[in-house]
């Protein structure tokens, strides 16, 4: 699973005194626990078996791309304020940090390959102008999960249903 492997991971940059890669994930890992935390308040309502209760809460790899791609949108929001505020230093650590994140993600589709998926959903959604834009990046997001960016895909279906 893509938890233990950020586990190890952390271990390995503990041991190579790779401070930076080793802060990053456990960031991430601190994310992924919050959001189990979260998981188990919502499922203690209706399982009272502790054991039962453990394992449910735990974070499946479709999740734990969820918390990764959230936490590299946080960067991404950083970088841009960041470079406005002339810091760029700093904005050249979140990429940094960007970048060991996105080891973790599914190979990202092409803009080619997102435009065909757009459509395809433009179609069986039958969305024809700008209304409907939420309808498909809502329906195409749920399709690419962790496999195209946000931004990305608004922009096609912008670019696409304004035509």
């Amino acid at each position: 699973m893509l938890k233990e492997k950020l586990q190890n991971d952390v271990k390995d940059a503990l041991k190579s005194g790779n401070a930076e890669k080793r802060l990053v994930l456990g960031l991430v890992l601190s994310a992924i626990k919050s959001r189990e935390l979260e998981k188990r308040s919502k499922l203690s309502k209706t399982e009272p078996d502790v054991a039962k209760l453990e394992d449910a809460s735990k974070l499946n790899d479709e999740e734990v791309i969820e918390v990764l791609s959230s936490e590299i949108k946080k960067r991404k929001d950083s970088i841009e304020q960041y470079n406005k505020g002339g810091r760029p230093e700093l904005a050249e650590k979140e990429q940094n940090e960007i970048k060991t994140l996105t080891e973790y993600m599914p190979e990202q589709m092409s803009k080619e390959a997102t435009k065909e998926e757009v459509k395809k959903v433009i179609a069986e959604t039958g969305a024809s102008s700008p209304k409907d834009m939420g309808k498909v990046i809502g329906a195409v997001m749920t399709k690419v999960k962790g496999k195209a960016d946000g931004q990305m895909v608004s922009g096609i279906v912008k670019e696409i249903l304004q035509r």
